[in-house]
């Protein structure tokens, strides 16, 4: 069955493996060896990039990009207009273990998938890790690279392994000036925005 002929209004590479089950939006493209599991859900005008992994039942928003070769694994929850770099990786498994303490294989039920949450405009740098269950806030920056092992609040730019804040970014992605008693503004937009108590704002 040709998966572009199943979804007339979604683009779907004749060599990207997509579900029965799964859900693609209108305008959405799914490029060459995409796969995309079981009951996952894809939103409205979303790129699905060269081999890039949508795992079972996750579920992205409108407008989201997966560059080539991320791997997004189940539960993961991604909104609106996500970012997710070449080869980034969003983790399950809190206690990876191939076999369970007497050897045997482990299966589905020897385990329990936990997800990473995205909120709204963020963005995951190239062959970044984030290390589920950690909550990534509204338009937040992951730096190429970077291992994130805790959550990250709204508008954050994080670096390093572990991945730590190092200023803030807003919805343009350009850090932020800061402009004087906890004020920042963008260089880009004009935007304002406040920090209080460690969490970033707009005005």
């Amino acid at each position: 069955m040709s998966a572009t002929a199943a979804r007339p209004d979604a683009t779907v590479a004749g060599s990207a493996d997509v579900a029965d089950t799964a859900s693609i939006g209108a305008g959405t493209r799914v490029w060459h060896l995409a796969q995309v599991r079981e009951d996952a859900t894809v939103g409205r005008n979303c790129i699905i990039g060269r081999g890039a992994y949508v795992g079972p039942g996750v579920r992205l928003g409108d407008n989201v990009k997966l560059q080539n070769h991320a791997l997004v694994y189940e539960p993961a929850r991604l909104d609106d207009g996500v970012f997710i770099g070449p080869a980034a990786v969003l983790t399950n498994d809190e206690y990876p273990r191939a076999v369970t303490p007497d050897g045997r294989l482990k299966t589905g039920d020897d385990w329990t998938a936990v997800g990473v949450t995205i909120g709204t405009g963020a963005a995951i740098g190239a062959r970044a890790v984030c290390v589920a269950p950690v909550r990534i806030g509204r338009w937040a920056t992951v730096a190429a690279g970077a291992v994130v092992t805790r959550d990250v609040p709204d508008f954050a730019l994080v670096v390093g392994v572990p991945a730590r804040r190092v200023g803030w970014v807003g919805r343009a992605g350009v850090p932020l000036v800061a402009d004087g008693d906890g004020r920042y503004v963008c260089p880009r937009t004009g935007q304002r925005h406040v920090e209080r108590d460690g969490q970033l704002t707009e005005e």
